[in-house]
């Protein structure tokens, strides 16, 4: 890993002199837009929509767009005069518990690395944080803006994880919590059931990313020239009326799967409300699997 960031966690009177490298890494598969015909290359102009010319990067500057259209334009003098007393430290502000923290908050997550002079502090803050189960409260400005964040401990390390600033988390002002909707005790129970079931230790190495993969696999078919074989998409799911029923057969579903060892991690089922409506009914018979077709690569 190489650092993006050079600086020192300031702890009461305590300096600890650290690099940040990124914590995380998406695993996307890159596309480039192409011309369909030739496979050339999409190539983008920076055009000015006042004079209509090709303007170099150097020449790009900032610009907030006022109500009424005006714009004004940022240099990086008008940044670097900002007053980010923090530009080089991340300041421990409070300790909390972690549970206190809403993970909606949580924006980057990055390690953090000792320098050498900054080990034995590090190693000392890190095993306090352990010994008092809690987490630090922080700031940092990175990248021209300026975060609150929350120093945590993952194997040994410390990870700072940049949080959003609550004028940023939006309300959730759906109608349907206003509405006056009955849920019967027994359902309830039987819900409670099937969560109890389904629960246990949660390990992200079960679970894959299947359309990654299945995607992988048409690319490496174009390249073989190989045929690519596609399965017949599977009916869309419908919700039952017996919301009871459908929930006494997830239940029932759940604890089969769970003495077959070792078992597929499959989706959770769809469950919708319409009408009362819930997941699939059970008595609903299973169609014979539909033939596969199959198409040559392009």
């Amino acid at each position: 890993m190489r650092s993006i960031w050079k600086g020192a966690i300031s702890f009461g009177l305590v300096t600890i002199p650290v690099k940040l490298y990124s914590a995380t890494e998406q695993k996307d598969i890159a596309f480039h837009q192409v011309h369909r015909e030739d496979g050339g290359r999409i190539k983008y102009k920076r055009v000015c929509t006042v004079d209509g010319e090709e303007v170099p990067y150097a020449d790009i500057a900032k610009g907030y767009e006022l109500p009424g259209g005006e714009m004004v334009v940022l240099t990086d003098d008008d940044f670097a005069d900002l007053p980010l007393t923090t530009s080089r430290r991340i300041d421990v502000l409070q300790f909390t518990p972690a549970e206190q923290l809403d993970p909606i908050l949580f924006n980057k997550s990055y390690y953090l690395e000792p320098e050498t002079n900054g080990v034995k502090p590090y190693i000392l803050l890190r095993d306090a944080l352990e010994r008092t189960g809690q987490v630090a409260i922080v700031k940092i400005a990175m990248r021209q803006r300026e975060s609150l964040a929350a120093l945590r401990i993952r194997e040994g390390v410390f990870v700072l994880e940049t949080m959003l600033w609550p004028d940023e988390v939006r309300e959730p002002g759906f109608d349907f919590k206003d509405e006056d909707v009955e849920v019967r005790p027994q359902e309830l129970k039987m819900a409670e059931s099937l969560i109890q079931t389904m629960a246990g230790r949660f390990d992200p190495a079960d679970y894959h990313d299947a359309y990654r993969e299945a995607l992988q696999q048409v690319i490496e078919a174009k390249v073989a020239g190989r045929e690519v074989v596609r399965p017949e998409a599977p009916e869309e799911a419908k919700p039952a009326v017996d919301l009871m029923a459908a929930l006494r057969a997830s239940v029932e579903a759940a604890k089969k799967e769970r003495e077959g060892a070792p078992r597929e991690r499959k989706p959770a089922a769809r469950t919708g409300t319409e009408d009362g409506a819930a997941a699939d009914s059970p008595e609903k018979e299973e169609k014979p699997a539909k033939k596969r077709r199959t198409r040559k690569s392009a």
